[in-house]
């Protein structure tokens, strides 16, 4: 008997999690509060490494269409001092396919494919029941119940709080993002600054790294410790003077990296915030989490990667069909904690270092991770 399954969420881990499902030929109901596809800008790019996001997509039997997606040169890095110095300059091999980039837009499209997402559908709660089967409150004051719902939405999750009562903590680190249009013919000199990836430079307590996505299109992101209530008086709506904001921050770095800043068109600030990394719950029957619903971690490269794999892997069991669908999911949460709890001890002590007192730490982190 085929188990009625719904995911809520339509970002990397929910799409692929109905993907695979869909390729076995399971039904799936995909519930996501945006109006449409393309309600909102889909972010920056990823990085999906070979044994996590791209382990995913070949489950999904969508690898060979990343690769002519994906590309292969973002991943070259570039780090510099403060005074513009290059301190490093790390160039992949023709052949390496490691981590290529992806842009967001271009992957959410690639999972969606044939799949029938019910848009403007925002879930408020989800409620498992005495008798089995859990219950899906949406906004509009419907509900609806399925055997199984899989909460895949997001840091702020409706869904979390039907197996866990913990909240994700901001990390002490503010991310401010803003973005570059048309570089190569608007501002060539940043451009080659940024090259075919990213550039990243690290002070005391503070960063700024770029990032090429496709088209043409840079995403800058300047990260800095604060309290959460600092920086709050301007909104993001202001860009002159978030600009002059971020300027007075980043004061004494040189000209052509403040350039980063100078031109850029637009601002949204995102406080880095994240879930223990010991996060577990004592499991609740019909119902689950995956990604940052289950184990929100720094923005490291590993969060989509690892949703997107558990997502694969939680299909892949579901599609099976055994008798015990409830076992399967308990089964599931253990493996995903083991390895989800390992990459969030990661990607901390990577803050850590990456956004710290000594720059240095940055530096030593990026000669391990990728030696010269």
């Amino acid at each position: 008997m085929r188990r009625r399954i719904a995911v809520v969420g339509a970002g990397p881990a929910g799409l692929t999690f109905a993907r695979v499902l869909h390729r076995h030929d399971h039904p799936v109901t995909v519930l996501e509060r945006d109006a449409a596809a393309d309600a909102r800008p889909p972010g920056g790019t990823l990085d999906l490494h070979e044994g996590l996001g791209q382990r995913a997509l070949a489950k999904a039997g969508l690898l060979a269409e990343f690769q002519v997606l994906s590309r292969p040169e973002g991943q070259a890095m570039r780090i510099l001092d403060v005074d513009g110095t290059v301190l490093r300059d790390w160039r992949p091999r023709p052949d390496e396919r490691a981590n290529p980039e992806i842009d967001r837009g271009q992957l959410r499209d690639l999972l969606l494919g044939p799949l029938d997402v019910r848009w403007g559908h925002g879930v408020t709660r989800a409620a498992p029941g005495s008798g089995g089967g859990t219950a899906v409150h949406f906004a509009d004051g419907r509900e609806e119940t399925f055997d199984l719902v899989v909460g895949a939405d997001g840091a702020w999750s409706r869904v979390r709080p039907a197996v866990s009562p913990v909240t994700p903590r901001y990390t002490g680190v503010t991310m401010v993002e803003s973005s570059l249009d048309d570089v190569d013919a608007r501002h060539p000199d940043l451009a080659r600054l940024v090259g075919d990836g990213s550039v990243a430079v690290h002070g005391v307590n503070r960063a700024l790294v770029a990032q090429r996505n496709s088209g043409g299109h840079v995403k800058v992101y300047a990260q800095f410790r604060a309290p959460l209530d600092r920086h709050t008086r301007v909104g993001p709506a202001d860009v002159e003077a978030v600009r002059s904001e971020l300027l007075t921050l980043f004061e004494g770095w040189a000209p052509h990296v403040l350039d980063l800043l100078r031109h850029g068109t637009a601002f949204a600030r995102h406080p880095l915030h994240a879930l223990p990394a010991s996060h577990t719950w004592a499991h609740v029957p019909g119902v689950t989490l995956l990604g940052d619903a289950a184990h929100l971690m720094p923005p490291l490269g590993a969060g989509a990667n690892l949703a997107m794999l558990e997502a694969a892997e939680l299909a892949e069991s579901v599609a099976a069909g055994p008798e015990d669908l409830d076992e399967s999911v308990r089964a599931f949460e253990q493996r995903m904690w083991a390895r989800a709890g390992r990459w969030a001890q990661i990607t901390t002590a990577g803050l850590e270092r990456l956004v710290s007192p000594d720059p240095r730490e940055a530096l030593a982190l990026f000669d391990r991770v990728q030696p010269s």
